[in-house]
């Protein structure tokens, strides 16, 4: 199984030594030995149509409304593979760019960032949430959220704070406003730089938050199961 990840970003340098970029992130949520994972980044360049049998799409620092050509070259891409078939999965500016480019609405959330372990209510179940779940925590790190799903889409995760944390396009599209990437450490980094941005209460609470258990490992199986959900397809 060939999977694309389209990466929309990097991790600062200063953070780089001890957490890694994205790359190594994806990398390790999607690591199995049936997966090749090809890395491309989308800023500077778009894989060909049908490079790989799955597209994962990361978060980045960038709103999915910035006027930056790659980023619209990137949703036509997309809207390109989907028609195909092919599975695509987005995180958070990648769960955001699949709401605002193909119907839906992405706008700043009006409770500001969301930050830290977040828990969150699966509101529509599918086959490859297994084992399934009543509700899933994992870490997030986000000031858009969206607002409104494209239509003949399915929301699958929802919190009171952030309405729309997951949703379904069809058979081949899932996303997740959270990261299933990310791990506690770099989560904390975060929060020290941008403490300023926060403010010391939602700063705070972020931290605190990090001594609550995730589900990390369980949503990177569920996207592992979909993925692997992918039909055959001639060549």
């Amino acid at each position: 199984m060939h999977v694309v990840l389209l990466q929309t970003d990097n991790v600062l340098d200063t953070f780089q030594p001890e957490h890694g970029d994205y790359s190594a992130m994806f990398g390790e949520t999607l690591s199995a030995p049936d997966v090749e994972l090809t890395v491309v980044d989308v800023r500077a360049e778009l894989p060909a149509p049908g490079a790989g049998d799955s597209y994962v799409i990361t978060g980045s620092r960038h709103s999915v409304y910035d006027d930056l050509p790659w980023i619209r070259r990137l949703a036509d891409f997309l809207r390109g593979e989907i028609e195909t078939g092919r599975k695509v999965v987005g995180i958070c500016f990648g769960h955001q760019l699949l709401a605002h480019f193909f119907g839906g609405e992405v706008r700043p959330a009006t409770t500001g960032w969301e930050v830290g372990v977040k828990e969150t209510q699966v509101c529509a179940t599918a086959p490859w949430m297994s084992p399934p779940l009543p509700k899933f925590s994992i870490i997030s790190s986000h000031k858009d959220q969206v607002q409104r799903v494209p239509e003949g889409a399915t929301v699958t995760a929802s919190s009171a704070s952030c309405p729309v944390a997951g949703f379904t396009m069809g058979d081949n599209v899932i996303t997740f406003q959270g990261h299933p990437e990310f791990r506690k450490g770099y989560s904390k980094a975060l929060m020290d730089y941008r403490r300023h941005i926060l403010g010391d209460a939602k700063y705070e609470a972020g931290v605190a938050s990090l001594e609550r258990e995730t589900d990390q490992d369980v949503v990177g199986g569920w996207i592992l199961a979909f993925l692997r959900s992918s039909p055959e397809r001639d060549r």
